[in-house]
C-alpha cells in the first residue's frame, strides 16, 4: 500500500504544539483561594466550562476564558475578580512549544507545507508561531473563521481556503474532543493523535497515534 503524502499537514496549535498551560495559570492565580488538594478538580472544571463556552456564537477568547473562570468560581464558591481573568489571559502569550516540537516540525516542513487551525485570536497567535521552530505556510484563527473548534466551520473554512478535499490533508492534534472527532465527522480520513494525555484513546475515530511530534516524520515516510 502506497504511503499517503498529504497536500498539507494541518495542526491544532495549543496543546498539540504549544504547551497549553491554562491549568498552571489558574493554579498560580488561585493558589491562595483554592486548597492544593482541590486544585486539580478546580482546573478540570475550568477546562470543561471553556469547552462549553466555545460551542455557541463566536466571542473573543478573553471572554471564553473569563466566562469559564467565573462559572468555575461560582461553582466552587471562590471569589472572582476581573484581575484574575486578566492574569490568566495575559499568561497565554508567554507559553512556548513542547520540547519535541521544533525538531519534529522542522523535519516535516522540508517536505510539506504546514497549516495551523487554531482556537486563537489574531493578536495572540503571533506570540506563538515564531516559537515553533519551523516555517508555517498558513495560520487560520477562530477569530478569522468566526467559530471555535470543535464546531465544523473552521475545518470547512480551512479546506476551502486550501482548495483541498478532506482526504487530501493530514490533520494532527492532541485533542479528540476539539479536533479529531470533528475531523472524522467531516471525512478527514488521515489523522494523527499526539497522545499528550489530554483525552482517553478512542481508536474508532481512525487516527495514527504518536507520543510526540518527533514521531510525525515517520508517519509521512521521512
Amino acid at each position: 500500500m502506497a504511503l499517503f503524502k498529504p497536500k498539507y499537514i494541518t495542526f491544532d496549535c495549543y496543546g498539540t504544539l504549544i504547551f497549553f498551560d491554562m491549568a498552571g495559570a489558574a493554579e498560580r492565580c488561585f493558589s491562595e483561594r483554592v486548597a492544593p488538594e482541590a486544585m486539580n478538580a478546580f482546573t478540570t472544571d475550568f477546562a470543561r466550562y471553556r469547552m462549553d463556552e466555545v460551542l455557541g456564537a463566536w466571542k473573543p477568547y478573553y471572554d471564553v476564558v473569563s466566562n469559564a473562570l467565573q462559572r468555575t468560581c461560582k461553582k466552587w464558591g471562590v471569589r472572582w475578580d476581573k484581575a484574575d481573568s486578566d492574569f490568566i489571559y495575559t499568561d497565554c502569550a508567554t507559553w512556548g512549544p513542547h520540547p519535541d516540537v521544533p525538531a519534529g516540525l522542522a523535519k516535516v516542513a522540508k517536505e510539506f507545507p504546514l497549516v495551523l487551525l487554531t482556537n486563537s485570536m489574531n493578536d495572540l497567535i503571533p506570540h506563538h508561531v515564531p516559537r515553533l521552530g519551523a516555517p508555517i505556510h498558513m495560520t487560520i484563527t477562530a477569530e478569522e473563521v468566526g467559530a471555535y473548534k470543535p464546531q465544523m466551520k473552521g475545518f470547512e473554512y480551512m479546506l476551502e481556503k486550501l482548495d483541498c478535499r478532506p482526504d487530501e490533508i493530514l490533520h494532527v492534534s492532541s485533542s479528540l474532543r476539539y479536533d479529531l472527532m470533528t475531523a472524522h465527522d467531516l471525512g478527514i480520513t488521515n489523522k494523527v493523535w499526539v497522545n499528550r494525555g489530554h483525552d482517553p484513546a478512542n481508536p474508532a475515530y481512525g487516527y495514527t497515534e504518536i507520543k510526540d511530534i518527533g514521531g510525525l516524520p515517520g508517519v509521512v515516510g521521512l
